[in-house]
């Protein structure tokens, strides 16, 4: 399986603003920000490639799906019950 991101490029320090109260209970319950924001962003990036790809692959799939309604799918003979 393709790696989302390289993940031994090294880390890059930077700024990010948040909400202080937020923070402020993170840093109490010892949250890892960086961990936590470095999979947060893995996430969402994730969400939005599967987006991108249902949006390039729309004609496609709307044309498997009108064959397999007017022919079947391709497995149906393959069944036993």
């Amino acid at each position: 399986m393709l790696k989302a991101y390289d993940t031994q490029a090294p880390k890059k320090a930077t700024n990010v603003s948040i909400n202080a109260d937020l923070l402020s209970k993170a840093r109490t319950m010892n949250v890892n920000l960086s961990a936590t924001l470095q999979q947060a962003l893995l996430e969402a990036i994730a969400s939005s490639q599967r987006e991108q790809w249902l949006v390039e692959n729309r004609a496609a799939i709307v044309a498997y799906n009108d064959h397999v309604d007017k022919h079947g799918a391709f497995s149906d003979g393959m069944r036993t019950s």
